[in-house]
């Protein structure tokens, strides 16, 4: 145990004396608040801009429905002749909408076309769409003796209200916002077991290409300095997370603070406030922070470390391997997909199950998993799950992981002092039997 604790105090310290590793935690934050404000004003560059699109209307249906928006101006060019204005619309505007003229209306509903160089995006063609579609019915409503003019008054549109068997007020969005955060967490966890395993890969790579590793396992059994790697990497990541939950934290107690939110998962909204955040946007922000404050952040921040050291463990032992296999980086990528491929599944199985059915048989299922539960767990945790598939979930990861490093060993073993042979999956497969 002296000898897998020294060499963990050494992985451990070499990692967080790095610059790069200090420069980036401290980083890291700052970064991201930077790209999201940067995605935000990139998103909203455009919103000043106006599109200029002209109509050329032969049936005198639809000039009128068009109307100009913050987006979008309409300009009428049917009293010249269509190629005229054909080639006025490809001088002076992004697109003509082109509406030829029939025996029967009802032909428009797939004669309309759009001309412009450039492709439209799909909000636009939906509401040229709606407006023709819109048009046509109001004609058939009168073919068939209907007042439009009445029905379009008794439609009525709904606002359902939400509300907890509690009596609180709930929102709308707030499944959004959990799978958001659950997705966040569970994205992390996939890039840090990619990062720190890469980091335990070229550790032993670069050990054993400067032949260091012939002196090191003279007198350290080769499983005590895989152990030991796995785990000094693992607890440089622990420490590099808890600075950014610290960091985050404080912002979001800040920006909680700021709004006049009380923090913890008891604290309650004021009634007044309730009713005045359906009219302020202020009070809207409130109780979102509200809701996200109540979210089981303690459950979802301990379950994501226990998560992070299980995974990273399970992953971290098959990345060894591959760097003993190996003798450079270039040679390791032949055997990083089958590795990268469980947690991209368990990405997109988590955000496409997750969001529609966070209780469902697919998200459970892979949930227990080990390969992909570090994701898909964590998406589901912000809909809340039961305590029994939690620690079913852990035992399995745990359990696999400790499979997993015996026969990672095998093949770290043999392939420490492996040099100049490039190896196949075949060449694995007999190490495993040595």
């Amino acid at each position: 145990m002296g000898v897998l604790s020294l060499i963990i105090k050494r992985e451990f310290i070499a990692k967080v004396r790095n610059k790069s590793f200090i420069v980036m935690t401290f980083l890291s934050p700052l970064l991201i608040v930077g790209m999201s404000l940067l995605i935000g004003y990139l998103a909203n560059m455009n919103e000043g801009e106006v599109k200029k699109i002209a109509i050329h209307d032969e049936s005198g249906l639809f000039k009128r429905d068009f109307k100009n928006d913050k987006e979008t101006t309409y300009t009428d060019l049917s009293a010249m002749p269509f190629q005229t204005a054909k080639d006025t619309a490809s001088k002076n505007y992004e697109g003509l909408i082109y509406i030829p003229k029939v025996a029967n209306p009802l032909e428009l509903a797939t004669k309309v076309e759009y001309i412009s160089d450039d492709s439209p995006s799909m909000e636009f063609i939906m509401e040229m769409e709606d407006v023709i579609n819109h048009q046509l019915t109001q004609n058939n409503l009168k073919e068939l003796g209907f007042d439009s003019a009445k029905i379009d008054s008794a439609q009525v549109e709904s606002d359902v209200h939400l509300a907890k068997f509690s009596g609180e007020d709930s929102l709308k969005g707030l499944n959004e916002i959990k799978i958001g955060i659950g997705s966040a967490f569970g994205y992390l966890i996939m890039m840090f077991i990619i990062i720190y395993g890469n980091f335990v890969m070229r550790s032993v790579i670069e050990e054993k290409t400067n032949r260091i590793i012939e002196i090191i396992i003279s007198s350290v059994k080769p499983y005590q300095l895989m152990m030991g790697k796995i785990i000094g990497n693992s607890l440089a990541g622990i420490l590099q997370f808890t600075i950014w939950a610290i960091v985050g934290g404080v912002l979001l107690v800040g920006v909680s603070t700021y709004f006049g939110v009380q923090a913890g998962a008891m604290s309650s909204v004021d009634p007044s406030l309730v009713n005045a955040a359906k009219q302020e946007l202020g009070g809207t922000i409130q109780m979102y922070l509200h809701e996200i404050w109540n979210l089981p952040i303690g459950t979802l921040i301990t379950f994501f470390i226990i998560y992070f050291i299980g995974g990273y463990f399970l992953y971290s032992s098959l990345y060894a391997a591959i760097g003993a296999a190996v003798d450079s980086e270039t040679d390791s990528q032949q055997f990083l997909l089958p590795i990268i491929m469980p947690l991209m599944l368990g990405v997109y199985v988590g955000f496409f199950t997750v969001m529609n059915d966070p209780h469902g048989t697919v998200a459970t299922v892979f949930s227990m998993v080990p390969f992909t539960s570090p994701i898909v767990m964590l998406m589901r945790i912000p809909f809340g799950v039961p305590w029994w598939q939690l620690t079913l979930s852990v035992a399995l990861l745990f359990g696999t992981f400790f499979g997993v490093v015996w026969f990672a060993s095998k093949i770290y073993r043999v392939g420490i002092l492996m040099y100049g042979k490039k190896p196949t999956w075949k060449e694995l497969y007999k190490w495993l039997k040595y």
